[in-house]
């Protein structure tokens, strides 16, 4: 295990879905941890994971440059896993940026920027302008910053599985809006880890694409979790022009909301590149869904853990 012993390493973010995993695993290393995002009293529930002292939690917005100044200083590393769905460019493209500055102007040793496979300053979307433009930003300030550009993660507390798992509970029919458009889910755990090996120097200055070993569309995703949760809803493909259609009239479609710049995104394929560095450059072996999704997934069966019993 890469140790990390009393190492100051600041997480910004470090309360959100990915960065719980990132945390837990400095913390297991020895580092000294600060956990600064906006609203620092929402990522308390990690200081238990820490002996006494090694966690700090601070008040930190990306879009402001001189918190961002505050939050960082005397960091040995700093890691960014800020994003949003609002106020993108704000967040994601100069606030990528305030990190980077801040960074470099603190002296500190290691970066690690986490963006999204899709990031290109060109984009149709605002997401993956913002993206893309963040990463320039962070290249501009800090040329030695480690970027990991996820796929969709998945893992116990995610938005995407569980979200798609509970309307199947709540609904015998499903609308599969892009169902060919192409993931490869990687686990949130595989992430959290390639993000502390992306803190090793031989990492600096690189760019690696992070996905599961697995690449599903749409439609093959959304019925694999109707099987392992034991339903079996009516799929209906929405036609591309109605999802459309409904995107950029009222932003939803029954059962699945969309929004335009969503129905942008999925007009591409959220896929690792063949020529992108990725998980195995880091040493780290994917995690396939089936082997990690029965843990929670189980919650939306219709006997949970007793569906086995009942069906006998």
């Amino acid at each position: 295990m890469q140790k990390l012993d009393g190492q100051l390493i600041t997480v910004l973010g470090g309360g959100g879905f990915l960065g719980r995993y990132v945390v837990q695993r400095l913390l297991a290393r020895g580092a000294r941890v600060r956990v600064a995002q906006r609203e620092p009293r929402a990522a308390t529930f990690l200081k238990p994971l820490g002996g006494l002292g090694q966690t700090q939690f601070v008040a930190c917005d990306v879009r402001d440059a001189a918190s961002v100044a505050r939050a960082v200083q005397g960091s040995d590393a700093v890691i960014n896993l800020v994003g949003a769905f609002a106020d993108m460019q704000a967040v994601q493209a100069d606030g990528a940026g305030h990190v980077a500055a801040a960074a470099k102007m603190a002296g500190v040793g290691a970066l690690v920027h986490v963006s999204a496979i899709g990031a290109d300053p060109e984009s149709a979307s605002a997401y993956g302008r913002s993206k893309g433009d963040g990463e320039a930003a962070v290249r501009a300030a800090f040329a030695d910053a480690a970027i990991l550009r996820p796929s969709i993660l998945f893992g116990r507390e995610d938005q995407f599985i569980n979200r798609f798992a509970t309307l199947m509970r709540l609904s015998p029919v499903v609308p599969v809006i892009a169902p060919k458009a192409k993931f490869q889910p990687a686990y949130v755990g595989d992430a959290a880890d390639a993000v502390i090996a992306a803190l090793a120097g031989d990492a600096a200055g690189k760019t690696f694409e992070i996905g599961g070993p697995q690449v599903l569309t749409m439609s093959e995703l959304l019925r694999w979790i109707a099987d392992a949760t034991g339903r079996s809803p009516l799929f209906v493909d929405v036609p591309d022009f109605v999802a459309s259609a409904l995107a950029s009239g009222l932003g939803w479609a029954p059962g699945a909301p969309i929004t335009k710049d969503q129905w942008l995104m999925l007009q591409h394929d959220n896929v690792v590149s063949d020529r992108a560095a990725g998980l195995a450059d880091l040493g780290i072996t994917p995690t396939s869904l089936a082997s990690v999704a029965d843990g929670w997934l189980v919650q939306y069966r219709r006997h949970g853990r007793f569906a086995a019993l009942a069906s006998r």
